[in-house]
């Protein structure tokens, strides 16, 4: 094994965020390189994920709501999220050698020491320019909330929210390969929907910034109405898409956004306000859904993946930023809404 420095990196939270995330929030701070102890797997991350969902981790009251999906972190702890890395040594009898590739949850941080349980080791790398990267991100969520959470019937008009975030921007993309007609994003500038219209192969975009209702707006953009609601939102979305629903309209909500990006509170609510009769008189189902209760479709993911982007029938947007002295402003700027696809910090 190469030698190994003795310090390392890593961005530590300094307080519990009252509001959105900042960088003076963090620390950059020097540790003493991580040692793996038995059953542990030393990783030398070379990518991480930044994601808004962070600060449902960070926010005050973080511990508060059962069920959600994240560990609540205190001050001095290091941030966690989806990481990519090279194996340097791991347990003798494992699947894994020096060398290997594997993605865990320890990122933001250039070494770490992670249970073999919680690595998983990646395949050969998919065509250029994604390479390994294709192993990274929400992909695979999108993927199981159009084939688990809800079944694309042909001839379909789905609407996305948050269209040209991590999950938005493959939905849109994998909705069309398994059979919609009419595919609708909702960003929250024009340029981003003009990219969305562009770059993925959405039919159509409405934003928040346009003068006329998000309601209205998409009334027009769907020709009559939407069959499927990938909510990654609430709020004044979800309320335009009961508006602009048509009978018998399936929605799935797999995020929350207006309430993590909410410029106050503890990002761990989303309250919206709801006309039951349409529900009623429209025929809607609405379920919640997380990709985590179909484990299987991500394998089933990484086998379609490859194939659809050797056939150029799919692209995989990502915004690269580079050092980890950048993340905390990556995160920052992700929370804001500035980038399309997902944001990856390369170390």
């Amino acid at each position: 094994m190469m030698e190994l420095p003795t310090l390392q990196r890593e961005i530590r939270l300094i307080e519990r965020l009252k509001g959105l995330p900042s960088p003076e929030h963090f620390e950059l701070a020097q540790a003493a390189m991580p040692v793996a102890n038995p059953g542990e797997v030393l990783v030398r991350n070379h990518y991480f994920l930044v994601s808004a969902s962070l600060r449902a981790m960070i926010s005050e009251g973080a511990e508060d709501v059962p069920g959600v999906p994240f560990p609540a972190l205190n001050a001095g702890d290091v941030l966690r999220a989806e990481a990519l890395g090279e194996v340097l040594a791991a347990p003798a009898g494992s699947n894994l050698s020096p060398g290997d590739w594997v993605t865990h949850f320890m990122g933001w941080r250039d070494y770490a020491a992670v249970p073999l349980a919680q690595c998983e080791r990646v395949g050969a790398p998919m065509p250029e320019p994604v390479g390994r990267l294709g192993y990274l991100g929400h992909g695979w969520t999108a993927y199981a909330a159009l084939t688990r959470g809800v079944q694309i019937r042909p001839g379909d008009t789905v609407f996305v929210s948050s269209a040209a975030g991590a999950i938005g921007s493959m939905a849109g993309q994998i909705a069309r390969k398994l059979g919609a007609k009419r595919v609708i994003g909702s960003t929250s500038t024009q340029e981003k929907g003009r990219r969305l219209i562009s770059e993925l192969g959405y039919d159509a975009a409405v934003t928040r910034c346009e003068g006329s209702a998000l309601a209205d707006q998409l009334l027009d953009a769907s020709q009559g109405g939407i069959d499927v609601f990938i909510d990654m939102v609430g709020g004044e979305t979800l309320q335009a898409s009961l508006a602009a629903a048509r009978e018998g309209a399936r929605f799935l909500s797999i995020g929350t956004l207006s309430g993590q990006l909410a410029a106050t509170g503890t990002g761990r609510v989303a309250p919206v306000e709801l006309d039951g009769l349409q529900f009623l008189l429209k025929r809607i189902t609405m379920r919640g859904y997380s990709a985590d209760d179909n484990p299987e479709a991500r394998e089933e993911w990484l086998q379609r993946l490859p194939e659809w982007l050797s056939a150029g029938d799919i692209t995989f947007p990502f915004t690269m930023i580079d050092g980890l002295e950048r993340a905390t402003e990556a995160l920052r700027d992700t929370a804001k809404g500035r980038y399309l696809g997902m944001v990856i910090v390369k170390l």
